[in-house]
């Protein structure tokens, strides 16, 4: 049996009103691929933030190459080998991209300053090594694409040259392109004998890349497995404790069209148009980077339209801002639930109610007591897991703030609501829940512009599909057309149905 290079005994941890770990065990060999997998809440963000030295366990041990060991901060933990790469970046935008990946140890001169030269060569080198030789050292972070972004976080990590790598979420933003980059990364990582622990609510991932699985509910340990010897439905069993329900999403849609969009053009698309009808769910398809997401922006008046109209149930509108698209009950979930669609330091109710101030305040003044009950009511209704209702939103795990997001919207009652990445980051329980919540609206004639990377989503939630590439509409399916071998060819620019 290969050597652990880790080994966590027992380890416990409890917040205020959360025991969010509770006698968790687990042990990574050297060279091996562990998957780590568990429902939003499960406590795997906060085992990997004791590994990482962000926190520290009230019970348990760890043994690191068969030593004990106290991992105070992160920078013990990069003494000892340990890195780690967060599902939510953290670079800074208005560096570098030399200087983020060398952030704590860049090469200086005699006099004690940065050598430039030396770091950007050393940059270089290591991104070609990576097979990312197309990201230029001295681009400034910001610059660049979310997909970029993350595989240079990646790159951060494997500076430091681990011999345990933690992946949470790494493919979450990234294009297939660099899916296959940094599996091709993996493979060579282990073997080099650097352990990694793997992350993911993506269960084809996981059993193309781990060697073993290991599962947490409710900050239990449910058992590690061979990949060879699980399915993936006993995995799904696991982590939610009972069988999912197969879903056949049910087809809402009427002839009365909502949205109508003539010609639309901005900064990264042009000539879209498209109609979207009172119950229908309509999906943009396409890669990052196709302008999906700018469409949705534009409609909604947070970036400029640069030609084209709008149309919300057959009249011309002008939306200059947000603002204006909620008054007329446009809707938006955004791409990113922390920095565009949440107030993290504030309550669960205060996110709650925070897109309809109006709905809970007499003349002008808040009702506290009003504020408590509603929010406590979307509580109950979408199963937010939470102390109560003045929790902080940033201590929720990722699914239940993604949840908070859509209960600030489902309480404004929007008859367009645009949801862009509904389900990036949350598990399959909580995936699950959201794809009920999204039929159901639409049953109650709400009409879904839906923006998902992810083929299987669109194919089980989307009445339409349309398919963008390079900053324009390349093909319009029906679901009975679709198929993912057929909107990859249009996302990808080899096929185009109105060339």
């Amino acid at each position: 049996m290969p050597d652990n290079n880790l080994e966590l005994q027992q380890i416990s941890k409890e917040f205020p009103g959360v025991k969010a770990l509770d006698q968790v065990s687990l042990t990574v060999r050297a060279g091996e691929v562990h998957a780590l997998c568990g429902e939003n809440g499960a406590g795997k963000s906060t085992l990997m933030n004791i590994l990482s030295g962000n926190l520290q366990p009230n019970g348990g041990s760890i043994r690191w190459k068969g030593q004990e060991v106290q991992i105070p901060n992160p920078i013990e933990a990069q003494r000892l080998g340990i890195a780690i790469v967060y599902q939510e970046r953290s670079l800074v935008e208005t560096l570098s991209v030399a200087e983020n990946i060398f952030i704590r140890n860049k090469p200086r001169n005699r006099f004690g300053f940065i050598d430039f030269t030396r770091l950007h060569q050393q940059t270089k080198s290591l991104l070609e090594r990576l097979g990312l030789s197309d990201i230029r050292p001295q681009s400034l972070v910001g610059s660049l694409s979310v997909a970029k972004q993350q595989m240079v976080e990646i790159a951060k990590a494997l500076s430091q040259e681990p011999e345990l790598l933690i992946l949470d979420e790494p493919t979450a933003s990234i294009t297939e392109v660099e899916t296959k980059i940094l599996f091709s990364i993996i493979h060579r990582l282990r073997q080099e004998g650097t352990s990694i622990i793997y992350i993911s609510h993506r269960m084809a991932e996981i059993f193309e890349i781990a060697d073993r699985v290991s599962v947490l509910k409710d900050g239990q340990p449910q058992g590690t497995f061979e990949i060879n010897e699980v399915t993936v439905d006993t995995l799904i069993r696991k982590m939610v404790g009972r069988d999912l329900q197969v879903q056949d999403t049910q087809n809402y849609a009427s002839d009365q069209v909502v949205l109508e969009v003539h010609n639309l053009q901005g900064e990264r698309f042009r000539n879209v148009s498209f109609q979207l009808k009172k119950g229908e769910i309509l999906a943009l398809a396409g890669l990052v980077g196709a302008g999906r997401t700018e469409v949705a922006r534009a409609i909604l008046g947070a970036d400029p339209i640069l030609e084209g109209k709008v149309l919300l149930e057959g009249k011309s509108t002008k939306i200059n801002h947000p603002r204006d698209a909620i008054q007329q009950g446009i809707g938006y979930l955004p791409e990113s639930r922390k920095t565009q669609g949440l107030f993290l330091d504030m309550s669960v109710a205060d996110n709650v109610v925070a897109a309809n101030l109006e709905a809970v305040a007499d003349r002008g003044v808040l009702k506290p007591q009003q504020i408590k009950q509603e929010a406590e009511d979307y509580i109950r209704q979408l199963r937010i897991i939470t102390p109560g209702s003045q929790q902080k939103v940033l201590n929720l795990s990722g699914g239940n703030q993604q949840k908070v997001v859509l209960a600030k919207w489902l309480m404004r009652q929007p008859k367009v609501f645009i949801v862009d990445e509904p389900t990036h980051g949350v598990d399959v329980g909580a995936k699950s829940e959201i794809y009920a919540i999204l039929n159901e609206l639409t049953r109650q004639g709400v009409s879904i512009l839906l923006i998902s990377s992810e083929l299987p989503e669109v194919l089980l939630l989307s009445d339409r599909i349309l398919v963008m590439w390079n900053g324009i509409i390349t093909a319009e399916l029906t679901r009975e057309q679709a198929t993912e071998e057929e909107i990859m060819h249009y996302a990808s620019g080899t096929k185009n149905m109105y060339a």
